[in-house]
């Protein structure tokens, strides 16, 4: 006991410079990753909001909802090639290549537009989904130096400043689609032009100042238990998954809630030009529209998280599974009322917050700590391709039945969902 005390006090002042040094990369990353999420924010909604109604005047109705899948499906499998340069090289290679395909699916879109060309406009909205996986990316890059009392806090802060950039965004929609009208850009391809530009920003500002790398520094200090072993893949978590209740009911949970969300989301600005406006005018409702719902996916989402930890995941499941219902119920009834239109569109996004949010900490609960990062990985994938299919059978649904059928079958997905979270699992410990 006596000649640990020295030892204690000579290791104290380098631990407590790292600490301080940590603290410090911590802010600055921080501030960068808040500023980038503002600005890839408005560049993926600003895009996103017109997908569909620039894939109508493509490829036809029927086909519309695809944009909004190969978006999803493009931002899902891009996380597996953006796990893997974190891995290997960090954070700041990561994001910057999420953006950068991301820019390039942009300019893809504004050429098949002016060329009518239809392969050529799904394979841009595919790479545009790599913006999508970079902002789900950043949340985790918020916590790789975070203090673990002050990660969630961090992390929600993220999560706010993609909720300032994704609510903006649509509001711009008009004003980009008529600013690139005299360099013959048809207006539903226009805000392309400026998504790229925002990629690009975003992409700049984390390689010139994402320095030093979090993931790399936190690596630096923080050495894997056994570094000769493999890390697990989705295939072993996928495994472990499917025999463990939690975690089927979690994962299940997920991927429902992301299949009714963007099954009715991704047609909404479809239905909203039924009613005769012309461009420019149905560029503002969906703006209108788009950032309520966006608003209710994540400006809510820390309420949701201490909501969780307070009463439990699947209480939480519970109410996201009722929320989803009764916007499926709205936007059924809404026929072409704006304002009834936006408060489904809102309460579509509270649902899918309330189930995102409680299902990730099931799961997460419900895993050991060395298969987290599969499992979690999984569930992105598990989330993207329900959200592909919804996309993909909405247009045709839409196109054979009208919206409201589409909103009536999203709400029996819903109600699914909502008997699944009914079902009792077996208690979890949390680590």
């Amino acid at each position: 006991m006596t000649r640990s005390a020295p030892i204690a006090e000579r290791t104290a002042p380098p631990q407590a410079a790292a600490s301080a040094e940590h603290a410090l990369v911590q802010r600055r990353t921080l501030r960068l990753l808040f500023f980038t999420q503002i600005v890839s924010g408005v560049g993926v909604a600003i895009g996103a909001s017109v997908g569909a109604l620039l894939a109508a005047d493509v490829a036809g109705v029927g086909l519309s909802g695809l944009a909004q899948s190969a978006l999803v499906v493009g931002a899902a499998l891009f996380a597996i090639p953006a796990t893997s340069i974190v891995q290997q090289r960090g954070r700041r290679p990561s994001l910057a290549a999420g953006y950068l395909v991301a820019t390039i699916g942009a300019i893809l879109v504004v050429l098949a537009a002016l060329r009518d060309s239809v392969p050529l406009l799904f394979l841009g909205f595919f790479l545009f989904g790599g913006a999508t996986a970079a902002n789900l990316q950043a949340r985790y890059a918020a916590t790789d130096l975070a203090p673990p009392q002050l990660r969630g806090r961090h992390l929600s802060l993220i999560v706010w400043a993609t909720t300032l950039g994704a609510v903006a965004g649509p509001n711009f929609a008009r004003l980009a689609g008529v600013a690139v009208d005299d360099y013959g850009v048809p207006t539903l391809a226009g805000p392309f032009v400026f998504s790229a530009l925002l990629f690009t920003l975003a992409a700049t500002l984390l390689v010139l100042l994402l320095r030093p790398d979090p993931a790399v520094v936190a690596r630096s200090t923080h050495a894997a238990p056994d570094p000769s072993r493999a890390r697990p893949s989705m295939g072993e978590a996928l495994r472990v998954v499917r025999a463990h209740a939690p975690a089927r009911f979690a994962l299940g949970a997920v991927a429902a809630a992301h299949l009714v969300m963007v099954g009715v989301m991704a047609m909404t600005p479809v239905h909203i030009r039924s009613a005769g406006h012309d461009a420019a005018h149905t560029l503002r409702i969906v703006g209108i529209v788009i950032s309520f719902h966006i608003a209710g996916m994540y400006a809510f989402s820390p309420i949701f998280g201490w909501l969780t930890d307070r009463f439990g995941r699947r209480a939480v499941i519970h109410g996201g599974g009722a929320l989803l219902l009764a916007a499926c119920a709205v936007a059924a009834t809404a026929g072409l009322d704006t304002t009834r239109i936006a408060a489904g569109l809102w309460l579509l996004g509270l649902g899918w917050s309330a189930t995102m949010v409680a299902g990730s900490a099931l799961l997460t609960d419900s895993m050991s700590v060395e298969l987290r990062p599969a499992a979690q990985g999984l569930s992105d994938l598990t989330m993207g391709l329900a959200g592909a299919m919804a996309g993909a059978l909405s247009g045709v649904i839409v196109h054979a039945r009208g919206y409201a059928t589409l909103a009536v079958t999203a709400g029996l997905a819903g109600l699914a969902l909502t008997v699944l979270a009914m079902l009792r699992t077996p208690a979890v410990t949390r680590d």
